[in-house]
């Protein structure tokens, strides 16, 4: 039995300071963990034995964390921060899969997923998932339903047949299941100790592997007798056996009994209330019709409901202390609303700071500006120091004057041995006794400016000229509804609008945003309005799809761009398919590179793609040598939009293009497209990168212009004016577009409102 869960212990090295302490008990609900390396490898070849996957590891493996600390205290909100490709999503799959050593295997730890591959998709593998209903699929996600049930089902078929009293009787049915479980509960378990043979030293490591060996002496039994040939098996074993399997299944109906599931169930719908669905939804809506935002509230429900499964609920709340929270957003507004504290990522090292982002970013702004001048003073007081050492070195020689000459001396040594920091780490004027106390040097520490981190800037190309006038495209009373043409005719009740009479217009520069509830229908309304092309050249695996009234105009020379909300698991389906490599060479794993190569057909040099790449945060050997396998969420959006800009497109149309990138690009494209000539259409749930796009508002850290182009609410008034264009944010709700006048604001008054009637009920 293969568990898809091993390849993370293959790809994922982890090793650290262990303490000799034991801390098994499930009730030990903090880390500190000292020493941390993460280093990411490929999966080793088969066959290879554990030292020579350790020095493959070591010579091709991609390092993330160097000696850092991890720190987590129970009942505390973290928010992991850093750049794309830092090992923000590796860290929380080696702390949710327990590959660090100090994590009890008891512990309960769920993980909410970037990507849509735990609820839903596209491939095989997730086919089962998609045909379940909503609260069928929480429920399984949380406590295995179905795995419980096949064994129910394994042993019931395997009794049945021996106990049947017609032809179909055979008496060893009832063994073989038996023997079938016990060798599938013995594998999942092999994969337990396996892991933590890996991750263990000393003599605890010395345990493990040689509990790790004497299960794979059962597991080689078990697959022997689980294929033993029926001659073999005396009538006492079989009767035995046969008794046993009675047994064991009479236990298993135990575990799945209608109370416990019902109750399961009961705290499952709860969930799926208080997340917005309606009991017709939860009960009747399979997941694979569900929309991208719906798909994710399914997988949260899962993810609270595995957190909370085991307690016991008293007067709506759990009986068991709030858990950790580790978040993983670059939703600015949401971390800032959510997290305590911020666990930053950044050059293979892990800093804590106790406070929300602009905090964090002002506090570092106003060290580094303390930093610069506490330096700049020292440069000159150690100039003048130097100066007068030169001067009565000099003028001691000449005049003969020892005095001058051991005074020199004197503060040459204070140069040498004492210059340095003159305050200690809390602020207090530096005491060598106090502050470097034992043997040591008595030099100190010499003042560090930390460097600032490179700025990222995005460059998008300018498009061109359309030639002759008119509006790029437009909707006219366009309505749609999902459903064959039978099913709307068979229906007794006409089946509810997606869209109703929508009207849209985008000209030339317009910056358009569209806002509404996960379902409301934003992406439907993006793929009538760009069009087949435009779907199928983003990859998008939906099926294209056509008005069922009014009508979609198009200007006949418009080159348009769509970024799909699935951009990202697209590409990283093509990434995993050997079929997709370049044709020149078909070993040769897909690159960001070789992707845009193809794609573009001849029509641009290599030297321009590169170019191109490296403007959006893929240079050199990233985009050319790092397979798309192994890039991260953030660096696969920039080779999505790599894909659209190579066109230089007069209009984008980006649906949730901000759910992977970090803090530092968001800034850049959200300034990138702020000044962009093209027009702009946006579907986004950041309400401060809409801000910026669609309304033009300035932060303080971008720079503003003069206060007269300013309303106060940070929008550049005086861009809007110069330009012409229009910048209008739309809310779609119940199939209606309706226009806000007073744009995102009137967007966040109405949750508001909603959100305290929903307090109230």
């Amino acid at each position: 039995m293969t568990l898809s869960i091993s390849d993370s212990v293959a790809s994922i090295q982890v090793s650290c300071k262990q303490t000799r302490f034991q801390i098994e008990n499930p009730n030990y609900r903090e880390l500190d963990i000292e020493g941390l390396n993460i280093t990411v490898t490929a999966s080793p070849p088969a066959g290879a034995t554990r030292a020579k996957a350790k020095a493959a590891s070591r010579s091709t493996g991609l390092e993330l964390l160097a000696d850092a600390t991890l720190r987590l205290k129970a009942g505390e909100r973290y928010a992991l921060v850093g750049r794309n490709g830092t090992g923000k999503s590796t860290i929380l799959r080696a702390i949710a899969d327990k590959l660090i050593p100090g994590i009890p295997e008891e512990v309960r730890i769920a993980i909410l997923q970037q990507t849509n591959d735990g609820v839903g998709g596209a491939d095989d593998a997730h086919a089962a998932a998609n045909r379940r209903t909503v609260l069928q699929e929480v429920i399984e996600r949380a406590t295995a339903k179905d795995e419980l049930e096949q064994e129910i089902e394994t042993l019931s078929q395997g009794l049945h047949t021996a106990a049947a009293d017609d032809s179909s009787n055979d008496a060893y049915a009832a063994l073989r299941a038996l023997r079938k479980l016990r060798h599938d509960r013995l594998q999942k378990r092999l994969f337990v100790l396996d892991k933590n043979a890996r991750l263990r030293s000393g003599a605890r490591g010395m345990q493990a592997r040689k509990a790790l060996t004497a299960l794979e002496k059962s597991v080689a039994e078990a697959t022997a007798s689980w294929q033993q040939d029926d001659s073999e098996i005396t009538a006492e074993i079989l009767h035995a056996e046969t008794q046993e399997a009675a047994d064991l299944l009479a236990d298993l109906h135990i575990q799945a009994e209608p109370a416990r599931l019902a109750h399961i169930e009961s705290r499952a719908r709860r969930i799926l209330k208080g997340l917005g669905f309606s009991d017709a939804m939860a009960t009747t809506q399979a997941v694979g019709d569900l929309s991208g935002g719906w798909r994710m509230r399914t997988a949260l429900a899962a993810a609270l409901l595995e957190a909370s499964r085991g307690d016991d609920v008293q007067s709506g709340e759990l009986g068991r202390p709030p858990p950790t929270l580790v978040l993983v957003s670059h939703d600015r507004d949401f971390v800032s609303a959510v997290a305590d504290h911020l666990i930053l990522l950044q050059d293979k090292k892990i800093t804590y700071y106790t406070g929300d982002l602009p905090s964090y970013e002002a506090a570092q702004a106003d060290s580094r500006l303390h930093l610069h001048k506490l330096k700049a003073a020292q440069d000159r007081q150690r100039a003048h120091i130097q100066e007068t050492i030169a001067r009565n070195v000099r003028e001691g020689k000449k005049n003969n004057d020892d005095t001058r000459i051991r005074q020199a001396k004197m503060r040459q040594k204070k140069l040498d041995e004492r210059w340095g920091l003159e305050t200690n780490a809390k602020g207090h004027r530096f005491k060598l006794s106090r502050d470097m106390a034992g043997f040591h040097h008595s030099r100190r520490a010499e003042i560090e400016v930390p460097p600032e981190v490179r700025p990222v800037h995005i460059v998008l190309p300018d498009p061109p000229d359309l030639r002759f006038p008119g509006a790029l495209t437009s909707l006219e009373g366009v309505c749609f509804r999902y459903g064959t043409a039978a099913e709307k005719k068979t229906q007794s009740t006409p089946l509810a609008w997606t869209l109703d009479s929508v009207n849209l217009n985008v000209h030339v520069g317009d910056r358009i945003g569209i806002v509404g509830l996960n379902g409301a229908g934003k992406s439907t309304l993006i793929r009538l309005l760009v069009g087949d092309d435009a779907v199928t050249a983003s990859g998008q695996a939906s099926s294209s799809i056509r008005p069922t009234k009014g009508t979609v105009t198009v200007h006949p020379r418009l080159r348009l761009a769509y970024y799909a909300q699935d951009a990202v698991d697209t590409i990283r389906t093509l990434g995993g398919s050997s079929s997709s490599s370049s044709s020149d060479n078909d070993d040769a794993p897909l690159t960001a590179l070789s992707l845009l190569t193809r794609d573009v057909q001849g029509k641009l040099s290599e030297g321009d793609l590169r170019a191109l790449l490296g403007e959006l945060g893929l240079p050199g050997r990233l985009a050319s040598d790092t397979p798309l396998r192994r890039l991260s969420g953030g660096q696969l959006v920039r080779c999505a939009l790599a894909r659209l800009l190579w066109q230089r497109p007069q209009c984008l149309v980006l649906d949730e293009v901000t759910t992977h990138l970090d803090y530092e690009t968001n800034t850049a494209l959200r300034r990138a497209l702020r000044t962009w000539p093209g027009a702009v259409i946006l579907v986004s749930h950041d309400r401060w990168f809409m801000r910026g796009v669609i309304e033009g508002a300035v932060d303080d850290e971008e720079g503003s212009t003069s206060g007269e182009d300013d309303d106060g609410s940070g929008r550049n008034l005086g861009l809007e004016k110069a330009s012409g264009r229009r910048n209008l944010v739309y809310r779609l709700r119940a199939g209606k577009l309706t226009l806000l006048q007073g744009g995102l604001q009137d967007f966040e008054d109405q949750l508001e409102k909603r959100v305290e009637k929903l307090l109230q009920l």
